[in-house]
């Protein structure tokens, strides 16, 4: 197909940040126009985005795609579904539990007769499970919206957030109403400078940060985060979304790791990842809640989660009834981070069940992506916006139920699908070539 230059955008150097607004084009011509990149992206086997999978969250999933007649069985290393509770039978024996005794939705918002007795038992099971008080915790009906509908209830004109650049979408969409520093990933220095400028500036000033970063699988200075925060009078928000449930010797996630369960002003998650489910979830200090739990419009104005989440009051103890699962986990990821390192594959400073293979170009990594799903290997090509444009990588995100055979399978196929893509020519001795 022969690239398109139309209003100044390169379809073979474009991502689809660049389609957002274009001059001269209202919302219905862009559509046709982005539909033309994406039609550039299959054509150059760089579209590998939206995939219909045929059964459950697992370490195999059959997978159908345009380049394939019949759905291809193929080893699965895109799920965050860490812990395999999505298929753990207890975990789906309360679901369907839930679904018996309360039907199939909650019929209202919370506020106004759409909040049942599971929604209070898993609530005080999640202040529990972080060792808070009774009122410390409120379920959202995803965690998008537990980060974006928080800050937006919280932060106005007269406040300020200063967040790591690397925190999730959510949570600059939760501050398009209030005032925003931003600082370096894990830039001590920097933060420390954009906390004495908004020391006497702003009502209330919040740091936020992630545990577990979502694109390096690295972790927060948490530690050295919380002194600044505090010496500085500020407030600090954590979204673990990728730690809890997997990280610390309680699966508490990166702030137990540092001895800080108490002591963060706000906790953020969700309930889809080691959890298996959907959802998520805010903890802070009782009177926070109740202000959140009337003043948050995402969490007033829309209906409550379902009674499948029935599910979530038996994953929550498995947590601490079988820890097996996450030292599965753990020596996943350690093996499978060696066997990369050991093909001399860039893996950056991951920490977690997140590993990025780093390539750099966004390109070869479409490519690349496309190549290790031909061999059967589903893995993610994450480019820009999600990432800076040199920073482009595979991002794979292993599981408990990973056998040693399919993490093999995978390394195997990694270096026989991409090795001209990653590796320089310096290496082709090494690999065999």
């Amino acid at each position: 197909m022969e690239l398109t230059h139309t209003h100044n955008i390169d379809f073979s150097k474009a991502s689809f940040k660049d389609f957002e607004s274009i001059p001269d084009m209202n919302v219905f011509q862009r559509a046709g126009f982005f539909k033309d990149f994406t039609d550039y992206m299959e054509v150059e086997g760089r579209m590998n985005y939206g995939f219909v999978t045929h059964d459950g969250c697992g370490p195999e999933i059959f997978l159908s795609t345009p380049f394939q007649q019949t759905p291809k069985r193929c080893i699965s290393l895109v799920s965050n579904d860490y812990l395999s509770f999505t298929q753990h039978p207890k975990v789906k024996a309360a679901a369907i539990e839930g679904l018996q005794k309360y039907g199939t939705g909650a019929g209202a918002s919370p506020l106004i007769g759409g909040h049942h007795e599971y929604h209070t038992k898993l609530e005080n099971k999640l202040s529990t499970f972080f060792d808070r008080s009774k009122g410390s915790s409120m379920v959202y009906t995803t965690g998008y919206t537990a980060n974006s509908a928080t800050l937006l209830s919280m932060l106005k004109n007269n406040d300020c957030a200063i967040v790591d650049m690397a925190v999730h979408a959510s949570v600059y969409e939760g501050l398009l109403e209030t005032n925003i520093k931003r600082f370096p990933h894990n830039n001590l220095d920097y933060l420390e400078r954009a906390l004495s400028e908004v020391q006497s500036k702003y009502h209330t000033r919040i740091v936020i940060i992630d545990g577990v970063y979502s694109q390096d699988g690295d972790l927060a200075k948490m530690d050295e985060i919380y002194k600044l925060t505090k010496h500085y009078g500020a407030f600090l928000m954590v979204d673990d979304a990728h730690g809890i449930g997997v990280l610390g010797k309680r699966g508490r996630g990166v702030i137990e790791m540092f001895d800080l369960l108490n002591k963060v002003d706000i906790i953020s998650g969700t309930l889809s990842k080691a959890f298996g489910h959907i959802g998520g979830f805010i903890i802070s200090k009782p009177e926070v809640i109740n202000y959140l739990k009337f003043q948050s419009r995402q969490y007033v104005f829309s209906s409550n989660s379902t009674p499948a989440m029935n599910g979530l009051l038996v994953a929550l103890d498995l947590i601490d009834e079988e820890p097996e699962w996450r030292a599965r986990l753990s020596e996943n990821v350690t093996y499978f981070k060696k066997g990369l390192l050991d093909m001399r594959l860039d893996v950056g400073i991951t920490e977690s069940p997140i590993i990025p293979i780093k390539i750099g170009d966004a390109h070869k990594t479409g490519i690349a992506a496309r190549l290790l799903l031909k061999a059967g290997v589903y893995a993610n090509a994450i480019i820009y916006p999600g990432v800076s444009r040199k920073d482009a990588r595979i991002r794979t995100s292993l599981m408990a139920t990973h056998t040693k055979e399919h993490l093999d399978k995978a390394l195997t196929d990694s270096i026989m699908s991409i090795e001209s893509w990653v590796f320089p020519k310096a290496n082709k001795l090494y690999l065999g070539a």
